[in-house]
């Protein structure tokens, strides 16, 4: 039971980085960008063709997919993402839905169908045990990355001059250009270390979900679970989010396979009735 519960942690823990790039455009750019998953997708594929083509070592692998992700991001956000800001929601989501769409199909016809697959180093495959505690040390290396990315961000976002100008921006816009503060440059580093967390996200997950064109139609509804439960607001509740979600999904699979998905919308909806706004909602005023 231990050991499914470690695997479950690292399982959340890969959710949530990649889910925390969306959770920042919905919750400090008020943007809907369901296409997040296409990014993630990229950082995926960016580390399997360095690997698997050029030789490139695993860990030279995933800085290549952040960047790659993020330099998409900045790209994408100044040709297309910026002129949608402005539109309804509902503009956002068909539009997004769209790219999707379009990532998926450009993926099959350039890279093919077929999963992916890569080779750990040495040093990250199999598993040692603690009382018992069967870990695996690729887990155990995405649990300590992924939980110092979590730390990095909340400080960022909660500590640093960029998290507070980022804040206002969004909180008015106008008046932060007022204020001297370059709104328009905010927007498209946020969006890009986003893209690029999401690549990052989608290189660790080769070995835990699978890689293959339809990526992000599959865990496109699990990145919205994240966001939903945990808040928009702080990065604490995305986090602690996918963590539940991690942990539900991979004991459902164990123990009862046969309930499917059933326990993971059934815990998303008890705790959207609970805590409708979030796990760490801001208290209104």
């Amino acid at each position: 039971m231990l050991t499914i519960l470690f695997d479950g942690i690292a399982y959340g823990m890969v959710l949530f980085v990649l889910a925390c790039g969306l959770s920042v455009t919905m919750g400090l750019m008020n943007f809907v960008n369901l296409a997040h998953g296409a990014f993630a997708m990229l950082g995926g594929y960016v580390t399997v063709l360095l690997m698997q083509r050029l030789g490139l070592p695993f860990l030279a692998s995933l800085p290549a997919a952040f960047l790659a992700s993020a330099l998409a991001g900045i790209v994408l956000e100044r040709l297309v993402y910026r002129p949608m800001y402005a539109k309804s929601h509902l503009d956002q989501v068909m539009f997004s839905i769209g790219l999707v769409f379009m990532a998926v199909a450009g993926t099959d016809w350039l890279l093919g169908s077929s999963q992916q697959i890569i080779q750990l180093p040495p040093w990250l495959q199999g598993r040692f045990y603690v009382l018992g505690i069967g870990i695996g040390y690729y887990r155990l290396f995405v649990i300590g990355i992924c939980g110092l990315l979590a730390v990095a961000l909340q400080w960022g976002f909660a500590k640093t001059r960029f998290g507070s100008r980022l804040r206002a921006a969004v909180d008015d816009a106008r008046v932060a250009r007022g204020l001297g503060i370059p709104v328009n440059r905010l927007f498209a580093l946020t969006f890009a270390l986003g893209s690029g967390l999401a690549g990052l996200g989608g290189a660790l997950g080769i070995e835990l979900m699978g890689l293959d064109p339809t990526f992000p139609l599959k865990f496109m509804i699990y990145f919205l679970i994240v966001v939903t439960v945990g808040g928009t607001s702080t990065i604490t509740g995305p986090f602690l989010a996918a963590m539940l979600l991690g942990v539900a999904d991979v004991m459902g699979k164990y123990l009862v396979p046969q309930a499917g998905a059933f326990i993971i919308y059934a815990l998303m909806v008890i705790l959207l009735l609970l805590r409708p706004e979030g796990l760490f909602a801001r208290a209104r005023t």
